[in-house]
């Protein structure tokens, strides 16, 4: 019988979860199968070696897990910040492709915010907890968007489903939770949430003004 609560006591109370999982999913037979293959088929799904250096997308989620355990202990929710870091990229199996030469995952976040929901719809779990977790995977890459002044940027929109710290916490796993970066790099990620809040708290004001 499939239940979360194997995955979800390593994600709670491992201070490495990547090193239990990696091996629950390697002995268990079970997570091969549906739903858990969402997770389980990442391992063969490649990424940028540009980006992500540390190889596949299974690997890359383990090294989030690893960085949203450390501080799991500032979320408001715990658990539900712990799943949306192990589920975040699960949308990659079905958007990555190779594009003129380089690996994609247009959409990414989209899509794994959909697989999520599903994932936890057969588990029948809470609806508000669903709804919490979906809604960071959804907007998971937007503390980049924001940043960067990029197209893809919907400030309006991400300030009606989620909480802006707790996404500012996955984001930075997310962007940490990758091979080879110096602490250079690791300081200038932080930085870049300090400033993804700070232009959202200047969009709400903005708009708070005109009203």
């Amino acid at each position: 019988m499939f239940d979360l609560m194997e995955i979800e006591n390593i994600l709670l109370n491992s201070e490495k979860p990547s090193e239990e999982l990696r091996e629950l999913f390697i002995k268990e037979e079970k997570y091969e199968e549906y739903p858990f293959d969402m997770l389980y088929k990442l391992k063969d799904v490649p990424q940028s070696k540009v980006h992500h250096p540390e190889g596949d997308v299974w690997v890359h989620t383990l090294m989030v897990v690893d960085e949203a355990a450390k501080i799991k202990d500032k979320s408001k929710n715990k658990r539900n910040f712990m799943w949306a870091a192990l589920m975040h990229d699960v949308g990659k199996f079905d958007t990555t492709r190779e594009r003129k030469g380089k690996i994609t995952a247009y959409d990414h976040d989209k899509v794994s915010a959909r697989k999520t929901k599903e994932f936890f719809k057969f588990f029948k779990e809470d609806e508000d907890f669903i709804k919490d977790v979906v809604a960071l995977v959804r907007w998971h890459m937007q503390p980049l968007f924001v940043v960067k002044n990029l197209p893809f940027a919907d400030i309006e929109n991400m300030l009606k489903e989620v909480d802006i710290e707790e996404l500012s916490m996955l984001c930075q796993c997310d962007r940490i939770g990758r091979g080879k970066l110096e602490e250079k790099r690791i300081v200038e990620e932080k930085e870049n949430m300090e400033i993804f809040k700070r232009k959202v708290f200047e969009f709400a004001s903005e708009k708070k003004n005109k009203k």
